[in-house]
Formats: C-alpha cells, structure tokens, sequence
C-alpha cells in the first residue's frame, strides 16, 4: 500500500518581519542627524535692533576655533562658492536666504573671505546676532 507524502511548508512568520522592519526604520531615523549643530560652539555677537528672519535654505557657522561648518557639516573655504550654490539650488530670489552665524571673538580677516564667497553664490545673507541688552 502506497502512502501519500504530505509537503511540509514552512512559512516565515511575516507579522513579525514587519514588526522588525519598522523598529529598524524607527532606529535609523532617531539615529539619523539632519543638520545637526549641537556639537558647534560659537557665541552670536550682540547688536541693537536685531530682528526675526524666517527659515534660511542655508546655515554656515564659523566656531570659537575658526573652523567653517556648511549646514553643520566641516567645510574649507575652496570650493565654498559652488557648495553655496548648489545648496541653494534654482531657488528664487527671497528665498536664497543664508544664516552666517560667527562667534564674537572672530576677527573679520576671517569671514571677510567667506561673506564675499556667498555673494558670489547669489546667497542673501543674514548675521546671527542676539539683541544687546541694556545696561
């Protein structure tokens, strides 16, 4: 007498594979940094008049040891024009807004070059400054 084979069929446990999926997305965007600039440390010079600016395209920082940060990312200034420019992309004018922020112990010998740099990028920049308190 002849029996007939029953075919084992093993089926991979597909709810818990998109349980793991979804922690594993979830780990990777917390982990992700998106112009993170915590590790930065500058101190914004104090002017009269300072006024709110809205959401700029581009942020570059000059810290207390002279290093160039592009939207949190170290840079040197050699090729700053074209990183400028591609950051800023085909935006229309208005909307070409960069962030200088510099540390108030910075000597002007050493952002002249990288304001001159943005110009040339067809950025429209705005200093980081906090508002002077009286005294």
């Amino acid at each position: 007498m002849k029996f007939k084979r029953r075919k084992l069929e093993a089926v991979p446990p597909f709810v818990g594979m998109a349980d793991i999926v979804f922690n594993l997305v979830l780990f990777f965007l917390i982990l992700a940094k998106m112009q993170d600039e915590s590790q930065i440390k500058w101190e914004p010079a104090q002017a009269t008049g300072a006024k709110a600016v809205g959401k700029p395209k581009v942020s570059l920082t000059i810290d207390d040891a002279g290093k160039v940060y592009l939207n949190g990312k170290q840079v040197g200034l050699m090729n700053m024009t074209a990183l400028v420019q591609a950051e800023l992309g085909d935006s229309p004018p208005g909307e070409r807004t960069v962030l200088l922020k510099i540390h108030k112990d910075t000597l002007a010998a050493t952002f002249e070059d990288l304001i001159a740099k943005v110009s040339e990028a067809g950025g429209e920049m705005v200093h980081a400054v906090e508002d002077e308190k009286p005294q």
